[in-house]
């Protein structure tokens, strides 16, 4: 019912972890598509092993082409009526697939979006700086999660940390993809741009084009782990700029023929702050 695309790259400290969080789920039926994008570690072979004793788990090995290139070939075999992404360095609460499902299925939502547990990531970044190991996570399990339903995800959706236009408790706030349960039809045939950075933005950009109804759930079910060796912070600046530069042009071009009031909201709460982050990165190159 459910496909998780995850992403591999010499992750062989993180990966247990996150395939184990999906071993966890309280929620069964799903597959697991483990993309090895050329690891030179002991990912791949991590992978296999989970393969090995859990049917669930399918493993796709393939030359390192980078982070979109990976979650590309892992649409390519996805099975699920709902997707998920997880980046092998981080980890899922174990009712995040229960919980998506069950909105979904309610309100028959094409997308259910949440948010990650900022105090775990907050916490690492701190004891990183202190040398000291990785928090401890605490799951605080549901019975009744509070929630709203839209067909406008775009008065929700922003860029924003702080949005002054929108309740914060409900904003969708940034473009990553591992924050939202798809229904894979209006997903599938959209594809990562390869080879940048930053490249959930124009994929989120144009996701947003296709949904037509939402759910928001206002739950921390996402574990981000700042892994200064991930595909986007061990990028140099001089890639960084040229990525969000591509990312900002191919956007553009989605939204040129988008109904005006959902191109001008999307400009507004998208579009400028990743053109001021553009203007920032390219003055701190200078």
């Amino acid at each position: 019912m459910i496909s998780v695309i995850v992403p591999l790259y010499n992750v062989e400290n993180f990966l247990r972890r996150a395939l184990d969080s999906l071993l966890s789920q309280t929620h069964k039926e799903w597959e697991a598509i483990l993309v090895d994008d050329g690891s030179t570690d002991s990912s791949g072979n991590i992978a296999e092993e989970y393969a090995a004793r859990d049917h669930r788990f399918r493993v796709i090995h393939k030359a390192n082409g980078g982070l979109s290139d990976a979650r590309n070939a892992g649409l390519q075999h996805t099975s699920g009526e709902y997707l998920l992404f997880l980046d092998s360095d981080d980890f899922m609460h174990p009712q995040l697939m229960e919980l998506c499902l069950e909105a979904m299925l309610r309100d028959n939502s094409d997308l259910v979006c949440f948010t990650y547990d900022r105090r775990y990531r907050t916490q690492n970044f701190i004891r990183h700086f202190l040398y000291l190991g990785d928090s401890t996570p605490h799951f605080k399990f549901y019975k009744k999660p509070p929630y709203i339903v839209t067909d406008n995800i775009f008065a929700y959706a922003t860029e924003y940390s702080r949005p002054k236009d929108i309740d914060r408790r409900w904003a969708v706030k940034h473009c990553q993809v591992w924050r939202c349960m798809y229904k894979t039809y209006a997903v599938r045939d959209i594809k990562f741009i390869k080879g940048i950075n930053y490249e959930d933005f124009p994929w989120w950009s144009e996701i947003l084009l296709r949904i037509k109804r939402c759910t928001i759930l206002n739950l921390p079910l996402y574990f981000y782990y700042p892994n200064p060796q991930s595909y986007l912070l061990s990028a140099d600046q001089t890639h960084k700029i040229e990525s969000l530069r591509q990312g900002i042009e191919a956007s553009k071009r989605i939204y040129a023929a988008a109904p005006e009031a959902k191109r001008q909201t999307w400009e507004r709460n998208f579009l400028a702050p990743f053109e001021q982050k553009l203007k920032q990165k390219q003055g701190l190159k200078q």
